[in-house]
């Protein structure tokens, strides 16, 4: 069962999503670069939208698709590979463009909420421009894609909280025609449906909140029969049917601390061959030739994304890309259907990222296009990998990004959790990170206990931590950053989204001496209200967040002492909110009562709501404003620079 998150940073770009394949292990405290401080960069460089991004290779490799601004907004591109000619095939005004897909070799599937709701209409677009037509015209509707059929350019098979707001159905839907079929309804606790590569739905996982069971059928005409029930803390995560479609691949850590990836005997509820572990972390991600028929390698996290392939092939591919390509890291974005053309990304941690197109049958590589052109990676800092000890023994591995050009010595420093909080950070392009470097900050990410990827145990241990062991983690961190001389212990501030929100709440609150100030973004506040405001369709992992966070019944006294809220007294460090008035998981009265409890002391609280965003800001102009007051804020309390604009 996937594990509905509070959140996840919020998206600037939209394709970040390549993977590198070097080791940089944690170490000592970095130096500084050795380079002169860079110039300021202006704050909209940092949170534009990109030139172009999230580029996808048609099937037949003739043709690619991106998303670029079009009256501020980011809609769907296509070009011919080879011609000048670019055709914009969408006309969002009102929201970018989120995701969207190849549906066959002539039109594009795509998706948009309104207002940042969250529910997903799904919309079709033909390549060579004309009317755009809504799919799945329902108020309070969300899709989610079960199969894009890639092999079928008329049909895709979707899931839809149409009947039920807490539950999704699955239903045929022609792309073209626009009708639609049931093909099974969920009968109250199916939270996941799989199908086999004829496209048939063959699995299901179903919930009771803390247990969760497989389901499987031989065949659509059959009936599913459940294969075997675990607690959700034992992970049974189905990927693909083997290409027989007789058996299933999967991520387990059944029996183990670590996640791996097995063949599943799905007929007699098995594990069978181990695919590929890792001493270190969860690994979750196969990599599979379908034209080939072979499943090629697996990757994984550590301190970054690395790969351990099985195919020679595959892994020739990566090093002739890595070869043409040094310095970067480099990731297979798409290929075509026959796996002769080659959508290539690249990226580190001083660069969003460019694109290119590689044909393996020529052994031609050409660029398409850099993300963000206008960014210098000569005047980005550098991202490093760390790792440092908890007060009661565990090993918790974060990021540090020191500003370029000064000693490590007693900086002024943001510490910024990850949001999830089952989640992580990694590796890679942060415009967040990059920005308040610039102005001067040394920036602390760290996964704390409960982060994802690290095991069993590093997740489990997290339970009913929320404002207590799993914020001593961040408090540790920045009392290592003390001890080693890089922060300066009265310009520390904490800034976090949602979960992130959450720590900026509590570390203000319950380590009051700790931080200078606070910047709290779509945070949670109150774990009582956040509790009784969850989305309809995250119910049934309901019971699982009453054991993962707490019962407002069984556990008030701990649900009372973790909710920032009720310790308003305590804090003393100026605090900057700011929320989305349409945000499903974190509900913009988790931003007011922290206000209204503050203003009611006389504290008055910087707090910026955008009526048209959800949980964070995704429009561009709106971005622009939550980072120009934030980084007035942290001018104002850390002495980092600010830029100065003229008219503004």
């Amino acid at each position: 069962m996937r594990i509905p998150v509070a959140c996840r940073k919020p998206l600037f770009a939209l394709a970040l999503c390549a993977f590198c394949a070097t080791l940089a292990p944690a170490a000592d405290p970095p130096a500084a670069i050795g380079a002169a401080q860079p110039p300021l960069i202006p704050m909209k460089d940092f949170f534009r939208n990109p030139e172009k991004a999230n580029f996808q290779l048609s099937p037949n490799g003739e043709y690619i698709a991106f998303l670029q601004p079009w009256e501020t907004r980011l809609n769907v591109h296509v070009q011919k590979i080879g011609e000048d000619k670019v055709t914009r095939i969408t006309q969002a005004t009102e929201r970018d463009i989120m995701g969207y897909v190849w549906k066959g070799n002539s039109q594009i599937l795509y998706i948009q909420d309104k207002g940042g709701d969250e529910n997903w209409r799904l919309y079709a677009a033909g390549i060579e421009g004309g009317p755009v037509r809504e799919l799945t015209p329902f108020e309070k509707v969300r899709v989610d894609f079960v199969d894009r059929l890639e092999d079928n350019d008329n049909e895709v098979i979707v899931a839809m909280n149409k009947r039920n707001p807490q539950l999704f159905d699955v239903y045929r839907l022609n792309v073209n025609s626009g009708e639609m079929n049931v093909i099974a309804e969920n009968p109250g606790n199916i939270a996941e449906w799989k199908t086999d590569n004829q496209g048939r739905l063959r699995v299901a996982v179903t919930s009771d909140g803390v247990n969760t069971s497989l389901l499987y059928r031989r065949a659509e005409a059959d009936t599913f029969h459940t294969v075997i029930t675990t607690s959700f803390k034992e992970q049974l995560s189905p990927l693909y049917f083997t290409f027989d479609d007789a058996a299933l691949y999967v991520s387990s850590n059944l029996d183990r601390d670590k996640s791996a990836l097995y063949e599943y005997d799905v007929e007699n509820g098995k594990l069978g061959k181990l695919l590929y572990e890792n001493a270190e972390v969860d690994v979750d991600r196969i990599l599979r030739s379908k034209a080939r028929k072979v499943i090629t390698g697996a990757a994984y996290m550590t301190d970054r994304i690395h790969y351990q392939f099985f195919d020679d092939a595959r892994r020739e591919l990566q090093e002739k890309l890595e070869m043409l390509l040094p310095g970067y890291q480099v990731g297979v974005a798409s290929m075509s259907r026959d796996e002769k053309k080659v959508l290539v990304v690249t990226y580190s941690d001083r660069s969003y990222g460019s694109y290119y197109f590689y044909d393996t049958t020529t052994s031609k590589l050409q660029k398409l296009a850099d993300m963000s052109p206008w960014l210098n990676e000569a005047s980005m800092a550098e991202m490093k990998p760390i790792e440092y000890k908890s007060r009661d023994g565990l090993t918790i591995h974060g990021y540090l990004t020191l500003p370029r050009g000064k000693d490590p010595k007693n900086l002024p420093v943001v510490v910024n959790p990850h949001g999830g909080p089952w989640a992580r950070d990694g590796w890679g392009f942060s415009p967040e990170v990059q920005f308040l470097a610039n102005r001067g900050y040394a920036v602390l990410q760290m996964n704390f206990r409960g982060s994802t990827g690290y095991g069993k145990a590093f997740w489990t241990v997290s339970f009913k931590q929320w404002g207590k062991t799993m914020q001593d983690d961040i408090t540790d961190g920045v009392q290592w950053l003390i001890q080693q001389g890089i922060a300066d212990p009265k310009k520390v501030a904490i800034y976090g989204a949602s979960y992130g929100g959450y720590a900026t709440l509590a570390g203000l609150t319950f380590t009051p001496d700790l931080y200078a100030c606070g910047v709290d973004y779509v945070g949670v506040s109150n774990l009582f209200t956040f509790m009784n405001t969850i989305p309809p369709y995250w119910e049934l992992g309901r019971k699982m967040w009453y054991e993962m966070v707490g019962d407002p019944e069984k556990d008030k006294e701990l649900m009372t002492a973790s909710s920032p809220v009720f310790h308003v007294d305590k804090i003393k460090a100026p605090l900057f909110v700011a929320q989305g008035a349409n945000d499903p998981r974190v509900n913009k009265a988790e931003s007011d009562q922290i206000v209204e409890a503050l203003k009611a002391r006389g504290i008055d609280v910087p707090y910026m709501v955008k009526e048209n965003e959800g949980h964070g800001y995704m429009l561009e102009e709106n971005r622009f404003d939550f980072y120009r007051a934030m980084e007035g804020f942290l001018g104002k309390y850390l002495g980092g620079q600010v830029e100065v604009v003229a008219g503004e």
